[in-house]
């Protein structure tokens, strides 16, 4: 479990380093150019992954797929919400994200069960014409089918971004230096009270629904759950939850306002980690598929709220910064709850992670929610760099 989130650490660690100049790069260079580049690293990510056979060979890949990730992330929202802007429909922000949110779960559960039919209907041919040692043996490399189907699926995303417009914004970087990027950074996050507790509550929330994400697994495996059809089931009905939670969002953050819809993620997110560390199988699961809806009513509404008061020159930059929080804290917490795991057990670690999250959403929580009021003002930033 250490050396699994070790590897995802390296590509938070490649990712935090390259998430602001990568959404820098996408505010001056362009978003399409940005989006073309990181689908490109994507399919060159997964290929060395199917060829690999160790720790170095995944790092590699996790490498490459930690910089086409840091490309995506930020410009694919900015580009949404600016094209919406353009069009004078940003209110439908929150539908649209929660749609491809919910669009993308949908794929990923639909992936698991295509990779499944893939992996049985292989092992079937290999004991029909082998002897059963030979299949066992064999099971390694048939798991590296789903890698190779991947290619030719992220392989997609290239001629998808080759077909999208670039909206035209209200202003343009016209100064590509690193001070640019620092001054804006360090503008996202001290320039403006609603603005920094936006991002910080986004972020804790983004790395406590990432790390469960690589313990769940984990958690069917510890209760006995170790079939590989009965994991993969699991795995495409939690991306389904998350799905349904996505697509309803735009209806659901209206009736509990602002102030609610905070205060259930600020809850209930912390609050499954530590359940789940007492629970059983049962109940364990319930709390799972609990903590999986609200994580996906979160994903579009705390993304909504940044882009609300973000100015368009700096959208995709602002949003990486986000994305740099949520992966610095993933780098440390991921590892740390990897090392509990195997020293001690996974009980331990869901309780600690619990309270980690409980204490960073509880105050960024209250914080944001003191500060609601200015949620709908707009933030402009003032280039040092640059005539105004």
């Amino acid at each position: 479990m250490k050396e699994i989130m070790v590897l995802q650490a390296v590509c938070s660690v490649v990712i935090v380093v390259l998430e602001i100049p990568s959404g820098y790069l996408a505010d001056v260079w362009g978003r399409k150019r940005t989006l073309i580049l990181g689908s490109i690293m994507g399919v060159i990510g997964f290929l060395i992954y199917g060829v690999s056979y160790g720790f170095t060979g995944f790092m590699i890949a996790e490498i490459i797929l930690g910089i086409g990730q840091s490309c995506v992330s930020g410009a694919d929202s900015a580009m949404l919400y600016d094209s919406l802007l353009e069009r004078g429909k940003e209110r439908e922000y929150k539908k649209m994200e929660g749609r491809i949110s919910s669009l993308g779960n949908l794929a990923e559960a639909a992936a698991s069960l295509v990779a499944l039919f893939l992996i049985t209907l292989y092992l079937k041919a290999i004991h029909f014409n082998n002897p059963i040692e030979d299949a066992r043996f064999m099971v390694p490399e048939v798991l590296r089918i789903p890698y190779y189907a991947q290619v030719l699926v992220a392989a997609i995303a290239v001629p998808a971004a080759l077909s999208l417009r670039e909206p035209a914004r209200h202003k343009k970087l016209l100064n590509s230096s690193f001070r640019e990027i620092v001054d804006i950074s360090v503008f996202a996050l001290t320039g403006n009270k609603m603005l920094r507790r936006n991002i910080l509550f986004s972020a804790f929330t983004g790395c406590a629904t990432l790390t469960m994400a690589w313990f769940a697994q984990k958690f069917f495996k510890e209760n006995g759950i170790d079939n590989l059809q009965v994991v993969v089931l699991l795995w495409a009905a939690l991306n389904i939850t998350v799905a349904i939670a996505s697509f309803s969002a735009y209806r659901i953050e209206p009736k509990l306002g602002a102030g609610g819809s905070i205060l259930l993620i600020t809850l209930s997110i912390p609050l499954a980690y530590i359940l789940m560390s007492f629970s059983g199988l049962v109940w364990g699961l319930v709390i799972l598929f609990s903590f999986y809806l609200v994580r996906g009513f979160a994903t579009p509404i705390l993304k909504d709220y940044i882009n609300r008061i973000t100015d368009s020159e700096i959208r995709a930059t602002v949003l990486s910064v986000r994305n740099f929080i949520i992966r610095i804290n993933f780098a440390i917490a991921g590892p740390l709850m990897g090392w509990a795991t195997d020293v001690y057990s996974l009980s331990t670690a869901l309780l600690l992670g619990g309270v980690i999250f409980f204490i960073l959403n509880l105050i960024a929580g209250i914080l944001f929610i003191a500060s609601r009021s200015m949620m709908n003002e707009p933030v402009h930033y003032i280039s040092r760099t640059r005539p105004s």
